[in-house]
């Protein structure tokens, strides 16, 4: 025989979880690409770089400051979703003529602007005043406030003195608060209005286009994009709109023009955010959708001559540094942007010279800052040669030369210029713009693999015994194991050597991307010899004859329907902004059919032999039986005195069994006033609710009074199964609570009158803490007594209860006091069902679990949480520090976001360890369980999310939505981890 090793389900489960995580991260890093970004200033960098010295001695250029602007006024005119062709093309002639005439013969430069996926408004407007590229980590780095902290050309300008007039989508005021001297936002959100979306922004035109005050006027346009996602790109409404565009660059062209001093023209820009779909629609990155028009109209410009030709192909990004160049701004830090040259042409040689200079060398900068080897990089180099030619160039301008040798001396300068910042750009771009597909592929195999071998191992999992036997060394599949690393290795360096883009992946030392290679190639293999182990059964005659196989009970219909509901639902994305109307539903449902199990439980198997109750818990079939979790660990009725007993009259007391009835109801109730609590999601997110009455000042005493007696309940509820010290503990930590959120100023003591100066409460944070740390201290001490020296289970299980009381006390100060309620509902719901419901229903482990997992996602949401970033209470991490400590505070509000979760998680622990009468392996097949239910939304939430990359939600829905499961991924595999510690009975006892 071959070497064999035993493994228990639980240890099974937390390293498939581990792994899972390890799988989860990778996938992160890929579909989230780090962003370009300058260092924080380390000193304000305001002085410009001079000009390129000139070689010989003593020489040195005198032009030091930032070139002086070159336009008077500019207006910004953006109009969101117009595509190239709406102004180039056949439409534009047709319903835009007056802009048609001023691109083909007036005094403008024209190009075509390349937008960057996802062609979204925000990160397009980012994009535009910024020159970076934003990534989606930006919206979680800077977490409630969409503000833009990034240097950009509107703060440029606002430091700069000049006075900046915004209309039109209210985005870019909260993008950019306080920086406007007047203003008025029109909200995208109304996709059915547009006209009077526009005219809001319209009616403010001609008071404005008079006056003298201001240097930036910008302008936002909504309605055709409107349009656009309502009728789509070819509607009868898209011509009427496009003509109404065409009046008010008329309009502001002309005023601009009239208004003009010789000394320093005006400027207009007409842009579009991004384009539209042939559907209208926008997110993706088809040619229709990353394609805008980009015009630039003066009269600083040489009139056209000559036929048009098709517009030359520019960045989106480009339009920062040309703007702050023509306002005579410093360049925006972050800015990958080139500048658009024919906007300059018109200047001296050395004017033009020293502008791209001024680029050039904030590009090497950003390089340097995000590059470790940036001297070797092709771009780096141009710039430097094009520098020192400069530096001749300006010697022999400087001797006063000025004959034709100097002029094209000068234009080959220029090139050089032009080609450095060309390649310099590109190398900036790739780092941020593209999805790194192969770290999410390589991700995305490994989540996979993790969950078909968690699905394989269903029936051994859940057996009696809970524990696989390992073959150490199968002949085959050693080869077979060979062969799939020497492949990936081979796919590894195909890839890596021929990917344009950067791969985290590929960045990777070679140590660690073969430890990889030979991890899938592992799980590979253990998948295959899972399956060939199946075969193999199904061929083998039974060993005896069993009874008809096992008949499903509604609840299990209920979990599977549940289950694969809830995953084909995260293929949406109003589904998953409200996700917490599922999670509800499901709840209310399963306390229906419990309701239903107790009724039949007690009405009509009372006098049924008690055989019954056997054969339903006996039978298992290994796979029809696969997908669900079905198992034996109740002891069977034969050789237990607790089977015996199951239906009884004696194990019913009359008043216990009204109760119990009444238990569902009872949940379902308390259920649904924690909904009124909270209101959450996106839609109905507004609405009012009771945490809002509660909150509100004058409402202060209430909320005490329902934070003390909160409070109390919470100490009733949990105390009952402590020790002494533990409760002593715990009543004094719950005090310390109380005082805190006194102390902040949350809530009143009834002898506080006047106003008490408010302060961060630090003192007592810490007093809990102290408390907290004791309480779960006691706890692991009991613990680790239970599994030196004797096998005791009812000190493990006191000890147990303590560690998780622990936690019930450091959620206390940690939920805002309107929250305090979900808390004393979870503890409720928990102690009502342990006696009321899993006992006499005698349900198992398997079963409990994902009751257990329900309820830990209905209180995620109870607590007022969402999938969204904006929801996470981010005043969590700060209890009890002085200042942001980044350990704990990430920690801290972690915990705090998914105490309902943890808590309910932690509760499947202590009631699994502590019913006696369970078959010694039901921690391990809890266990098991929890991490089946983990892995598969986040398996088949990472697929939908690769497809979906394109979609127009993608960053304000999907992407919040990832995060959220990354994390949960992080928290169940430490989940079970703890619960393999704790699940020490090494020696299963066979029955």
């Amino acid at each position: 025989g071959r070497a064999r090793m035993r493994l228990r389900s639980g240890v099974f489960a937390s390293s498939c979880l581990l792994v899972q995580a390890l799988g989860v991260a990778l996938f992160l890093r890929g579909f989230f690409p780090v962003p370009v970004r300058s260092l924080p200033p380390r000193e304000a960098r305001a002085d410009p770089p001079a000009e390129p010295a000139p070689p010989g001695p003593g020489m040195v250029s005198n032009w030091t400051k930032i070139p002086p602007p070159l336009f008077k006024k500019v207006v910004i005119v953006l109009i969101d979703a117009l595509r190239d062709d709406f102004v180039f093309g056949s439409k534009g002639k047709q319903f835009m003529p007056y802009t048609t005439q001023v691109v083909e013969k007036g005094t403008s430069y024209s190009f075509i602007a390349e937008a960057k996926p996802p062609t979204v408004t925000m990160p397009r407007i980012k994009a535009l005043m910024t020159g970076s590229i934003p990534g989606f980590i930006d919206v979680v780095v800077n977490l409630n406030s969409p503000a833009l902290l990034d240097d950009n050309l509107i703060r440029q300008a606002k430091t700069a003195g000049k006075r900046i007039i915004f209309y039109g989508d209210d985005t870019w005021l909260k993008l950019f608060p306080k920086h406007f001297v007047e203003y008025d936002g029109t909200t995208s959100f109304f996709v059915s209005d547009f006209t009077e979306v526009d005219d809001n922004v319209t009616r403010h035109l001609d008071r404005v286009l008079k006056r003298e005050d201001w240097d930036l006027l910008i302008l936002h346009y909504l309605g055709l994009d409107h349009i656009g996602h309502m009728t789509g790109p070819n509607s009868p409404l898209v011509g009427p709109k496009l003509r109404e565009m065409d009046n008010i660059l008329k309009k502001i062209h002309i005023s601009l023009i009239s208004k003009e001093e010789a000394s320093l023209p005006n400027l207009l820009v007409v842009c579009g955010d991004h384009g539209m779909s042939e559907t209208g629609s926008h997110g993706g990155s088809s040619e229709g959708e990353v394609h805008t028009p980009l015009l630039f109209i003066s009269s600083a410009f040489e009139k056209r001559t000559g036929s048009l030709a098709q517009p030359e192909h520019v960045q989106q990004t480009d339009l920062a540094s040309t703007l702050a160049i023509g306002l005579g701004l410093p360049i925006s830090r972050n800015s990958v942007g080139n500048l658009i040259l024919p906007v300059v042409g018109g200047k001296t040689m050395r004017e033009q010279l020293r502008f791209v200079h001024l680029n050039g060398f904030q590009l090497s900068r950003l390089l340097q800052e995000n590059t470790p080897a940036y001297e070797k990089d092709p771009g780096y180099e141009h710039f430097k040669i094009a520098e020192k030619s400069h530096g001749n160039w300006i010697k022999l301008y400087l001797e006063g030369n000025n004959s034709e040798i100097l002029l094209n001396l000068g234009k080959k300068v220029l090139k050089q210029y032009l080609e450095a910042l060309k390649t310099l750009s590109s190398s900036l771009s790739k780092q941020v713009a593209q999805y790194d597909m192969y770290s999410m592929m390589v991700g995305t195999v490994i989540i996979m693999e993790v969950l078909l071998l968690l699905l394989l191992s269903v029936p051994k999992a859940l057996s009696k015994r809970a524990e696989f036997e390992v073959p150490l060394s199968p002949p085959l599949f050693s080869l077979l194991f060979y062969l799939m690393c020497l492949l990936l290795c081979a796919v590894h360096v195909i890839v890596c050597t021929s990917a344009e883009s950067l791969c985290y992946f590929c960045s990777m030392s070679w140590l660690t991307a073969v430890g990889v290679m030979m991890l899938i190639s592992a799980l590979m293999c253990g998948i295959l010899s899972a399956i060939a182990k199946i075969f193999e059964n199904s061929r083998l005659p039974p060993k005896k004859p069993t009874v008809s196989s096992s008949s499903w009970s509604e609840i299990d219909v209920l979990i599977l329907a549940g289950t694969i509901g809830h995953v084909l639902s995260l293929g949406a994305s109003s589904f998953i902004e409200e996700e917490h109307q599922t999670w509800y539903f499901l709840i209310n449902t399963l306390c229906l059919v419990l309701c239903q199990e107790l009724c039949r439980n007690y009405f009509l198997l009372k006098e049924c032999d008690p055989q019954h109750s056997t054969n339903v818990k006996q039978n298992f079939d290994s796979i029809g039986e696969a997908s669900e979790c079905k198992n034996i660990d109740i002891p069977a009725a034969s050789n237990s005195k607790v089977g015996k007993a199951t239906f009884s009259s004696e194990f019913i007391k009359g008043s216990d069994k009204w109760i119990s009835l009444a238990t569902p109801w009872v949940v379902l109730i308390c259920c649904r006033l924690l909904r009124s609590l909270n209101q959450t999601g996106v839609q109905w997110a507004h609405r009012p609710d009771f945490g809002h009455w509660l909150t509100s000042s004058e409402h202060k005493s209430e909320l005490s009074f329902l934070a003390a007696v909160s409070l109390l309940m919470i100490f009733f509820l949990v105390q009952r199964r402590c020790s002494l010290v533990s409760k002593i503990a715990m009543a004094l930590g719950l005090l310390g609570v109380y005082s805190y959120r006194a102390a902040i100023g949350n809530v009143i003591f009834p002898w506080q009158h006047g106003g008490k100066d408010i302060s961060k409460g630090i003192t007592e944070a810490r007093f809990v803490y102290v408390f907290v740390l004791g309480i779960v201290f006691t706890g692991t001490k009991d613990l680790l007594k239970s599994q030196v020296i004797s096998a005791d289970s009812s000190m493990k299980s006191t000890g147990l209860w303590e560690v998780y009381s622990g936690l019930v006390l450091l959620a206390a100060l940690l939920f805002r006091p309107h929250n305090l309620p979900v808390l004393v509902f979870c503890l409720l719901i928990q102690t009502m069902m342990t006696k009321y419901i899993w006992r006499p229903l005698k349900l198992d482990a398997a079963q409990i679990t994902i009751i257990h997992y329900w309820f830990g996602q209905g209180f995620f949401y109870f607590q007022g949480n969402s999938n969204g970033i904006a929801t996470v209470d981010v005043s969590a991490g700060f209890v009890g520090l002085d200042s942001y400590v980044e350990i704990p505070a990430i920690f801290l509000t972690a915990f705090a976001t998914y105490a309902g979760p943890f808590l309910w998680a932690i509760h499947l622990l202590c009631y699994l360890s502590s019913e006696v009468s369970r078959n010694s392996a039901a921690v391990g097949h809890g266990c098991f369980c929890y991490a089946l239910m983990r892995s598969i939304p986040v398996a088949i939430y990472v697929v939908l999310v690769t497809g979906l990359r394109y979609h127009l939600f993608i960053w304000s829905v999907f992407s919040p939505k990832l995060l959220y499961e990354g994390v949960h991924v992080f928290i169940t595999a430490a989940v079970c981890l703890f619960f393999t510690a704790m699940d020490q009975n090494h020696s299963y006892r066979a029955q």
